[in-house]
């Protein structure tokens, strides 16, 4: 297993990587399936992501099959549900690096700010509103999200004892859509 600072510098190599490439780069071979079928799988991060379509966290990190454990939901935030995937990746699987990575063109951090949804929507943009305040800078805004679901994990879950004292960290992102560059925050307090 990589350490969390090891973990921090895969995902930035393949960032760099993924910002030249026009095709995928991560090993989806027919050895490695039979690989991770056979010995299971030992993601090196766990990604906490939007639902957006435009954000693939396997391509952005240029990531491969077993690579990263991927949690999407809209605006990435964060319920018992997504808690419980978590713990598991951590506990079962030893995943050190838990990301949340938001990103930049949300739509349901959009939503939070400028309308009033009802539905089903209302309980993600009802989450995002908590998280954001009365901020209506996007950029801002989705930051605070990020740090409102990085909160959200670590009050909930004891990811040390998880690990069963080992080191993890759980760090925040920000995904460019326009560029494709992932920003992380406040990588240098690990």
């Amino acid at each position: 297993m990589l350490t969390v600072k090891e973990a921090i510098q895969k995902l930035k190599d393949g960032n760099k990587k993924y910002l030249t490439e026009s095709v995928g780069s991560g090993d989806v071979s027919p050895a490695v399936r039979l690989r991770t079928s056979a010995q299971g799988q030992q993601p090196y991060a766990i990604i906490i992501t939007c639902s957006d379509s435009r954000v693939i966290p396997e391509s952005i990190f240029s990531a491969g099959i077993g690579d990263l454990f991927v949690i999407r939901v809209a605006g990435n935030v964060i319920d018992d549900h997504q808690l419980g995937s978590i713990e598991y990746a951590v506990e079962h699987l030893g995943t050190n690096l838990v990301v949340m990575m938001g990103h930049t063109g949300c739509g349901a951090v959009d939503a939070a700010i400028h309308h009033d949804p009802s539905g089903f929507i209302k309980y993600i943009t009802d989450e995002i509103r908590n998280a954001i305040g009365e901020e209506t800078d996007p950029y801002r805004a989705t930051c605070l999200n990020v740090e409102h679901g990085i909160n959200e994990i670590s009050s909930a879950l004891d990811i040390a004892h998880l690990r069963h004292g080992k080191d993890p960290a759980v760090i925040g992102a920000v995904y460019h859509i326009d560029n494709g560059e992932v920003e992380f925050l406040h990588e240098d307090e690990i």
